[in-house]
């Protein structure tokens, strides 16, 4: 998730995403869950996220924690944008 705030919101939606760190990575298939701020502009945030399967982010999507950080999303300038990609594997 690339996610862009006011300079006023910036530490409100730091702390809500920084709390929300240590229960996301604790999920089934959390294999990474890390938190960015923009080196030339600390108002840009990425959320960055990696899980074992499709299925398990389906369920971390229905988890509690997933709807703390969505309605962290009303602290945003504009909407977020969410990238997701599903990597390849080759042996």
């Amino acid at each position: 998730m690339h996610m862009k705030v006011s300079s006023r919101k910036r530490k409100e939606l730091s702390q809500a995403i920084t709390s929300l760190l240590k229960s996301v990575r604790s999920k089934k298939g959390c294999i990474r869950c890390d938190f960015f701020h923009g080196m030339e502009n600390e108002n840009i945030f990425c959320l960055l996220q990696e899980w074992e399967t499709l299925e398990n982010f389906a369920k971390y999507r229905k988890s509690e924690c997933y709807k703390v950080l969505q309605g962290a999303m009303h602290l945003l300038e504009e909407p977020c944008e969410i990238i997701s990609c599903e990597a390849l594997k080759t042996n």
